[in-house]
This record gives C-alpha cells, structure tokens and sequence, in this order.
C-alpha cells in the first residue's frame, strides 16, 4: 500500500497554522496509513467551519462515520461508558470509535502530525480510552480535543496450545474470563468485572493469581503497539528496552492495540467476601501481619494472654512489638490473595474482606485464611466455590458506576502499628466530610510480599526489588454524589497521605513505590520506580517518539 503523504494531510490545516513539516514525518509514516482521500480541493472546502476544529475534520476525513460529534449516538454512548461522573462529563471536540488497528494508526498518524503542526494546540490533544476504569478527570478523555475510544477491540482469543490468549485494550475482565471459565483456563487479569484491559496492564495490574505469577504486567508476552505516526509493531523481548518500558509506562508510548498474555489451567476455587465489625480490629491487624508465616500462631498467643486492642484508641500494648514482625519467616502462600478493608458507609465502621484461594481442586477455608475466618463474629459471609468471573462480578458490586470517585495511595513496608495508624489517620480524615451525600469510604491494605515483587526479576518499570521487603500496598477510595464536595474531598484525602506518610517516615517503613493504577491526581508515580528506571523510560521514550508526541499531546495520566 502506498504511503499516506504528510503534505496530503497538510491541507486540512488552516493556513494560519502551517509550519514546517517536522524532519522525522516521512520516516515515521508507515505504510499501514490509509490512501484513498476526497480530493484536495473538497478537503479543504469541507473542512472550513467543521465543528471541532482541523483536527476533528481531518479524522473525520479520513475515518468518516466512525468519528462522532457532540449529541450523535456514538459520542453519547462514549461518554456515558466511563466509570466515574468526573470522566463521564468531560466534552471532547470529537470521539474517535476505531474498529481495526489500521483505523487506530491512520487517527494517530493525523494526532501526530496535526500536533505538531499547531504547535500541540488544545484541538489537537487526544486522549485513549480503553475501560474508561481511572476515575480522574481528563484520564482519558480530553475535554476539547480528541478522544479515542478503543470499545470495539474485544478480542479473545486462546492459542492452540493454551499457553497464550490474546486480548484487546477495549474489553474488560469481565468480558475475558467468562471465555477462559468456559475452557479452565485463566490469566493474571483485573479482579474487578469492569475495569479496562488496557489501563489495568499497561499501569503494573495486580490479580488473585499475583502469588504465582507476579503483577499482571509481568505475564504480558507481546504488545501490539501503535507508535507516533502510526507505525504498527510488535513489542517483546526482542525489543528488550520498550518491552521493558511499556510495563508500568502507561500510555507515555503509544497506543497497545493487543496483549497477548501468558495462559495457564485454572477452574472453580474458593473465595468471597466476610463482613466483621470493628471491635475485631486488633485480631485482623495481627492475621494480616502474620499471613502465611509461623509467626502469626505467635501473635495470636499474646493476644490471648494480654487481650485486644481497647477500640477505638486501636493501640497494642507497650511491651508488644508487633512493627518487627515480618510475613517472611515462611514463604508467602502463592494460592493466597487478600483485600483487607474498612468501609464508612452509613455512619458506621465495618471490616470487609475479600479472600481468594486460587489453588485447584478447590480448597475451601484453607489454613493460610484460617486466623482471619476464625474471627467471630462475621455480619456476613460469601465464601464459596465459585469461577474467576463470579468473584470479579461481586467485587464490582462495590463500586458502582455513574458516582463521584476518588483513589490515593501509598505503599509502605509491614507493620501492625502502622497498619492501624494509618486508618486512625484515615478516620481522622473521615470527620470533615462524613456528611457529604453518597458518600463511601474506605480504606484497603493489600499485602505486596517479596514473592509477588521479585517474579519480574528486573524485567517491568516499577523498581520493585528484594531489598525492598515485604510491603503493603493502601488504597484510600471516595465515593459521593455533589460536585460542590469535590474541594472538601480532596482536601480531606490529602491531608489523610500527609499523615499516613508522616507515621510510615516516622517508623522507619516508608516505600517510593506508588501504584499508577491507584494513584490521584496530585501524585507522580513515575518518580517511585527509581531514578534509573525513570531515566530509562525517558530515554525509550525519546529513541521510539522522538517529538515526543505522547508527552506532549496526550497530557492525561501520569507523563514520565
């Protein structure tokens, strides 16, 4: 096929914003870049007084109905497909709904070159949709500019030898495991139904089976990767350096158009969710602690001499020293996968949580779950044998589309002390706010040992190593309904990561690692993979984007 010829497409800018083409436009055009246009002279006819602009029009030009503007059924249907209220009220120029990869590097190839042609003019900035699951504004979805909507890619498909399954950046899990159920088969993926593919894996992705195989991203065996100016490859280790980058890069270098992810047998396990009260706090504190270590039978026998922790001052006492102990005596069950939480939601504290145990044949209430199911009493109880898409089914029913949202993050090495701290910092937070309408809060802890973060042996972005020890990843998410709270919510969260940060510096266990995937949008991710991995995400940055189009043009997410 012969090659789209950038001066073609220069005549789709007004003449006020022609400059001279960039020197790497022509090396860059690939050869997947659609041919056939209108003519030059009804191109520019058409394209004065378009709505959205030169940009909006070339795409539209070029890829025709499946460019849609405010009011049409597509672009309706985009917007109300995010997950959070913020994104769903965001207003493109334009939403692009590309059915091919061929449709994706054409809208690319003109973002890129229009881009740079207006000098990164707002008309010209587009955003990727994949789930739409990042509830900040402007994640992806670029108020007056460019979205690009990935909805249609929702391939699955298993290889022959079950080893590998293909998948699309617009499905989401719960789109992909009901295939894999059907077969006994699974991959690390999303542990929530309707989060994305394609933010969840390019962004690190934790999954149930994370004791096994490492984060999600590790278990990715090839991208699909539209580049700058729409040349299509195939990213793996024999592109060692972008392999490398694209997991935990986000969307800084290009647009992944297919994972194809590492695939093993699976079927039904055991899982679900318990509910407790409060008052248990200081038992769960100390199960979480000891998960799957020696350790914990330890713990559990000084509680029973000292009793718990007096609530709500939540404190253990003096002459106990929980901060020492490590989950790391024993190997960390690799079958074991806990969200532990603490929900505000109707004027009242309770504990949710979450266990799977992936091991099959089922194993129902195994011993590494034991010293948190023995804990009485339970307000509710789930637990069954079930398949990977009944549990991610339940979790989403947590977090309900269409509210307010918020996620904040930190991660910092164990400690039962801190641990509890850190949700006295949270309920502190709580106070100011707790009567904003819809609200739900919560706070999660989930345990990131030694043996999840060590299975990339150096081969993602995120800089998680060893040396680190075993750590704890926390999420504080918000829910609530009125935009008048936005302020007061914000607020409220990030005086809760001023204080948590404060406890973990002041007992000697912070951690730089921020989880992208979680994060707000104060915080900077990349600076927490390390200085060396940052410098080298940059650098493959430069080398594959030389014009730096997907730091420039894309300005949602998290820029290296």
């Amino acid at each position: 096929m012969k090659l789209f010829k950038p001066h073609t497409l220069l005549a789709l800018i007004p003449i006020p914003f022609v400059v001279s083409l960039p020197q790497n436009t022509e090396r860059a055009v690939p050869s997947a870049i659609p041919q056939s246009l209108p003519p030059l002279d009804d191109i520019i006819a058409n394209a004065k007084g378009r709505p959205g602009g030169a940009c909006c029009a070339a795409l539209s030009y070029v890829l025709g109905p499946k460019v849609g503007y405010p009011l049409s059924v597509s672009y309706v249907g985009t917007s109300a497909s995010f997950w959070s209220q913020q994104e769903q009220t965001v207003t493109p120029n334009c939403v692009v709904q590309p059915l091919t990869t061929q449709d994706v590097s054409a809208a690319i190839f003109v973002l890129s070159v229009l881009s740079n042609q207006t000098r990164f003019s707002n008309e010209c900035k587009f955003a990727v949709k994949g789930g739409g699951h990042t509830p900040q504004r402007g994640a992806a979805n670029q108020a007056a500019g460019v979205t690009i909507d990935l909805a249609a890619f929702k391939q699955v498909n298993v290889s022959p030898d079950r080893k590998t399954t293909r998948i699309s950046p617009g499905s989401r899990w719960g789109d992909i495991y009901p295939q894999l159920d059907a077969q006994n088969l699974a991959i690390s993926g999303g542990r929530v139904a309707p989060v994305g593919v394609g933010g969840l894996v390019t962004g690190g992705g934790v999954s149930f089976f994370s004791g096994r195989y490492g984060l999600v991203c590790d278990n990715v065996l090839n991208y699909e990767l539209v580049l700058p100016y729409g040349k299509v490859i195939n990213v793996n280790a024999s592109t060692p350096d972008l392999f490398k980058a694209l997991k935990g890069g986000s969307n800084n270098f290009g647009v992944v158009t297919r994972f194809d992810m590492r695939t093993f047998d699976s079927g039904k396990f055991w899982g679900g969710f318990v509910v407790y009260p409060l008052s248990t706090m200081p038992q769960q504190v100390a199960a979480f602690v000891g998960l799957g270590t020696y350790t914990l039978s330890l713990i559990l026998s000084i509680f029973a001499h000292h009793g718990p922790w007096h609530i709500p001052e939540h404190r253990p006492p003096k002459h106990i020293c929980i901060d020492t102990v490590k989950a790391g005596a024993q190997p960390y069950d690799p079958y074991a996968a806990l969200i532990h939480s603490y929900a505000y939601t109707t004027g009242s504290w309770s504990i949710a949580n979450n266990y799977e145990y992936t091991r099959v044949p089922a194993q129902p209430y195994p011993p590494t779950f034991k010293p948190f199911t023995d804990i009485k009493p339970q307000l509710l109880n789930t637990m069954r044998v079930s398949g990977l898409t009944d549990f991610t089914i339940e979790l989403a029913a947590t977090s309900p589309a269409g509210k307010r949202q918020l996620f904040i993050t930190m991660t910092h090495g164990l400690s039962g002390p801190l641990i509890t701290e850190i949700f006295r910092a949270a309920d502190t937070a709580l106070q100011p706010i707790k009567l904003a309408l819809g609200l739900i809060y919560s706070i999660s802890y989930q345990p990131l040992p030694t043996e999840i973060t060590t299975k990339a042996n150096n081969t993602n972005s995120l800089g998680l190593d060893a040396s680190d020890g075993n750590l704890v990843l926390v999420l504080l998410g918000i829910q609530w309904t009125l935009a008048t709270d936005d302020a007061a919510i914000t607020s409220a969260a990030n005086g809760w990561l001023a204080a948590a940060k404060a406890a973990a510096a002041k007992a000697g266990l912070s951690n730089e690692y921020v989880y992208l995937n979680y994060a707000a949008p104060g915080q900077d991710p990349i600076p927490g993979y390390g200085a060396a991995n940052r410098a080298n995400l940059r650098s493959v940055s430069k080398k594959y984007d030389p014009d730096q189009i997907f730091q420039k043009a894309v300005p949602g997410a998290f820029k290296l």
